[in-house]
């Protein structure tokens, strides 16, 4: 009779990844679809250091302005001392990006102002094509020291 020798298996000492990577591709996908959900808002720039003035060789900032009331102004409109719909504000800065792109934007504020009135102006200059929005200050003020 002949007798059966059975080979005794020898034990793999490397990890299976595969069910790792399963993981890490469900998790890419949901926070793929989850990441443009949380982030809202609109982009500001903010300085890293003091604030600069503009130089004075670039061309003249399009300054939009926003009273103590909510009123919205605009530096470029034909008078610039009566109030601009929002509708207005979109369509004129939108027109004057297109003849100059490079053109900056700024806000400037009453220190009374509601945030909200800053932020929903923002939000019209987001939608009008600005690229980046600068906040305008006192350069006499204190720095708060």
């Amino acid at each position: 009779m002949m007798t059966v020798t059975r080979r005794r298996r020898k034990q793999v000492s490397e990890i299976n990844v595969v069910p790792y990577i399963d993981v890490m591709l469900v998790l890419l996908i949901i926070f793929m679809v989850t990441a443009p959900l949380i982030t809202q808002g609109v982009k500001v720039d903010l300085p890293k250091a003091s604030a600069e003035p503009l130089p004075p060789e670039s061309e003249p900032p399009i300054v939009v302005s926003v009273d103590r009331d909510g009123n919205f102004y605009l530096s470029t409109a034909n008078n610039p001392n009566v109030p601009q719909t929002a509708q207005v504000i979109v369509q004129d800065v939108n027109a004057h990006l297109q003849l100059s792109p490079n053109r900056p934007v700024v806000v400037k504020g009453d220190g009374a102002v509601q945030y909200n009135q800053v932020v929903q102006l923002m939000v019209l200059l987001q939608k009008a094509g600005v690229p980046q929005v600068g906040l305008m200050t006192d350069s006499s003020a204190d720095g708060g020291s």
